[in-house]
C-alpha cells in the first residue's frame, strides 16, 4: 500500500470521528434542553368567504411555540364552529377571535352587523355611475347627495353635499363577499348595503327619497374626515378657474408682496440728530467770587478764520 494511500486513509479515519463526535455531543446537548413549550392554534384548512359560517370540515389545528401564538387566537374547535367570518380567511391562516362574528349572531349578512350597526340598502341606478363597478364589498366610500330645486332656493337649481363619511361596503347587489376579478359588473348592479348608525339610516331614507345618493370610493387607509362644503349651481355657473401657470403666477407676486413689507419693516428710520450748539461756557474763580464767561466757537465752514 502505497504512502498516498494510507494519508488518504488516515484522513477519511479523522474527519470520521470528528463527525461522529459533533453528532454526539449535538444529540447530548438536545437531550439536556430545554423542551419547547406549544400551544395547539386553530388554523383554516380551506379558503372561507366572508360572511361564510365555519363548520368543523374548515378548520385543522397545530402547534405553536407558545411565545409565538398570534394574540387573540383561537386554541379550540368549538370556539370556532358556527360563527360567521368578518374578512376572508386563506388556508393555513391562524384564525383570530376579532375576525369572526359572535356566536348566534346569525348566517350570511347578518353575522356582519356589529352590535349597535344597522344594515341599509340604497337601490338606485345613480350608484353604479359613481363608481363604474369597481365598488365591492368590504371597500369605503362617501355618500353624496344631489338635490335639484328652483332658482328661488338659493342654490341656482341644485345641490350636492358629502352625506356621510368613511362608510363600509356590506354587500353589493346579493354579494357580500368581493369577486375574485376585484370588479362587479355595472348591470348587476342594483343595490348597494352600507354599514351604518341607525341616524345614518335615517338620513340615508331621507335623502334617496328626496334626492339621488352617489358614492365616491375612499382609499382604506383614508379614515380622516374631510372638510367639504355644499357645492351648488349658483357657486358653478360662474366658476371659472384659472391655468396653473396663471395661479402660480399669482402666488410668486403674493410672496414677493409680503417679502417687500418684510423688508420695509425691517429698515431703520433716520432720526434727526440736532447741531452741537455753538457756545461754550467757561467757569471762572476770583478770589471769592465765581463766574461764568460764555465763549463763541468758530463755525465748522470758516475752516477755523
Amino acid at each position: 500500500m502505497s504512502i498516498r494511500t494510507l494519508l488518504i486513509v488516515g484522513l477519511a479515519l479523522v474527519f470520521g470521528l470528528s463527525a461522529a463526535a459533533g453528532v454526539g455531543l449535538m444529540m447530548n446537548n438536545r437531550a439536556g434542553a430545554t423542551p419547547v413549550q406549544t400551544v395547539s392554534v386553530v388554523m383554516a384548512a380551506v379558503a372561507i368567504p366572508r360572511g361564510g359560517t365555519i363548520t368543523a370540515e374548515q378548520i385543522k389545528t397545530a402547534e405553536f411555540p407558545r411565545n409565538l401564538v398570534p394574540p387573540g387566537a383561537l386554541t379550540k374547535k368549538e370556539d370556532a364552529i358556527d360563527r360567521g367570518v368578518f374578512t376572508p380567511l386563506v388556508p393555513d391562516e391562524p384564525i383570530l377571535d376579532a375576525k369572526l362574528a359572535p356566536k348566534g349572531a346569525g348566517r350570511g349578512l347578518a353575522s356582519l352587523i356589529q352590535k349597535g350597526m344597522r344594515a341599509f340598502t340604497i337601490q338606485t341606478p345613480n350608484v353604479a355611475s359613481g363608481v363604474a363597478g369597481f365598488v365591492m364589498p368590504g371597500n369605503r366610500v362617501d355618500v353624496l347627495l344631489t338635490i335639484t330645486g328652483g332658482d328661488n332656493d338659493g342654490t341656482g337649481g341644485g345641490s350636492t353635499t358629502t352625506l356621510l363619511q368613511n362608510v363600509e361596503i356590506l354587500a353589493v347587489d346579493q354579494t357580500i363577499d368581493a369577486p375574485s376579478s376585484n370588479r362587479v359588473e355595472t348591470n348587476q348592479l342594483r343595490s348597494v348595503t352600507l354599514l351604518v348608525t341607525p341616524d345614518q339610516a335615517a338620513k340615508l331614507d331621507l335623502g334617496q327619497n328626496k334626492g339621488m345618493l352617489h358614492l365616491s370610493l375612499r382609499n382604506f387607509e383614508d379614515v380622516r374626515a374631510a372638510r367639504t362644503v355644499p357645492a351648488t349651481m349658483h357657486g358653478l355657473r360662474f366658476l371659472q378657474e384659472r391655468p396653473w401657470d396663471e395661479k402660480v403666477k399669482g402666488v410668486l407676486e403674493a410672496f414677493g408682496k409680503a417679502l417687500a413689507e418684510s423688508k420695509k419693516r425691517e429698515t431703520p428710520v433716520a432720526v434727526d440728530v440736532p447741531e452741537p450748539p455753538r457756545q461754550v461756557h467757561v467757569r471762572t474763580l476770583r478770589g471769592l467770587y465765581e463766574g461764568r464767561v460764555a465763549v463763541d466757537l468758530p463755525d465748522p465752514a470758516s475752516n477755523g478764520r
